[in-house]
């Protein structure tokens, strides 16, 4: 059977009874809650470790009819022919079960904060910063999130220098985690005449929605700021003190926010975006400590590492950390499933390296 122990199976399926029973016979809300959580980690576990479990039985009945001398010909000759449809779905269930059993990233289920920033490349830069965000946004509403933009800087042509959202619903961060970095694209700006490709640069950092039980702030490490809010040309959105800047005295991290006209409302978006900041700072500490030797296949997450290229000339889309190119370029910009492939490809990749990084350890 597979290389997973059966003890450690047998743990699974018998904590799954243990939580289906207690959600039946009725309990707290928070414990309730709790428990349907660890009820929808578990059951698609148990699921595939009983289909597995059933097909294995299958296979070894095939082979006991087949070993056996007193069994017919036809029946032998049917039973060998079903065994060797049976044993690649035996090793495609095991895989499934590797991947189930591999540790959870905890912030997998959260929402995120996105935050872009044109790099070099000036106006046109702006401008591909505008393009991904919609790119986001599209991708967000085909998978049925919401997107709140928390805060924006508009560059003169249309695009931005900086955009900060929320991205909402489940499971955001599992699918767009691993777009934090570097994002180059090569083509003609609207603004060339002499219709030259250009090379410019945006930066995407995606954080984990903290709440407040993920990350405590004291009051008494902030600093509040408020301002009067300033709109383009230097010319006031309003009169009052609404603008907010809030910064994290321990680390020295600063939150500006004047979007709103109520202060209390840029306070409260101010304080989402430096939790979730903070939130990255721990999780990143962590990550470090436990993978001081090994880096990921997927990169660092570093943000000032180059991911991923968009060749508008060629349609090419190009992801340089595991080799992956699509020449649909036009439809990961619309958040399509282009950009699902992608994604797909990246969150295998580092299954496979978490895999294989167990294996070694097991071997170790």
């Amino acid at each position: 059977m597979t290389t997973i122990p059966a003890d450690r199976l047998d743990k699974l399926v018998a904590r799954w009874q243990a939580v289906q029973g207690s959600l039946a016979s009725g309990t707290d809300q928070e414990s309730y809650v709790r428990l349907s959580r660890e009820f929808a980690e578990l059951d698609p576990i148990v699921a595939t470790i009983t289909e597995l479990r059933k097909t294995v039985r299958e296979r070894d009945d095939l082979k006991q009819l087949i070993d056996d001398p007193a069994s017919d010909k036809d029946m032998t000759a049917l039973a060998e022919q079903e065994l060797e449809e049976l044993e690649p779905k035996i090793e495609a269930l095991e895989d499934r079960l590797k991947v189930q059993l591999l540790p959870k990233d905890a912030a997998d289920e959260k929402s995120a904060i996105l935050e872009l920033r044109a790099g070099t490349g000036g106006e046109e830069a702006a401008l591909f910063a505008g393009d991904l965000f919609r790119m986001y946004q599209r991708y967000a509403d085909r998978h049925g999130w919401k997107v709140a933009v928390l805060s924006a800087s508009d560059s003169a042509t249309g695009g931005y220098k900086e955009i900060i959202a929320n991205i909402t619903g489940k499971g955001v961060f599992a699918r767009l985690k691993f777009e934090s970095g570097v994002h180059r694209v090569q083509r003609v700006p609207e603004t060339e005449a002499q219709g030259r490709i250009h090379t410019s640069a945006a930066t995407v950092a995606v954080l984990p929605e903290a709440e407040e039980v993920d990350i405590k702030i004291d009051d008494k490490d902030l600093r509040i700021d408020v301002f009067r809010a300033s709109g383009p040309g230097g010319q006031s959105v309003n009169t009052t003190d609404s603008a907010v800047r809030i910064t994290h005295l321990p680390t020295g991290l600063a939150v500006s926010q004047q979007d709103e006209k109520s202060q209390h409302k840029n306070k409260a978006k101010a304080m989402k975006v430096l939790r979730a900041r903070l939130y990255e700072m721990e999780r990143a500490k962590l990550d470090a400590a436990r993978a001081q030797d090994r880096r990921s296949q997927i990169g660092t997450g570093d943000r000032s590492e180059r991911i991923r290229t968009y060749n508008y000339p060629q349609g090419r889309v190009t992801d340089h950390r595991i080799g992956f190119t699509t020449h649909q370029l036009t439809y990961v910009m619309e958040g399509g499933e282009a950009l699902d492939e992608i994604i797909d490809a990246l969150i295998t990749e580092n299954q496979t390296s978490q895999l294989a990084a167990m294996q070694e350890q097991g071997h170790g």
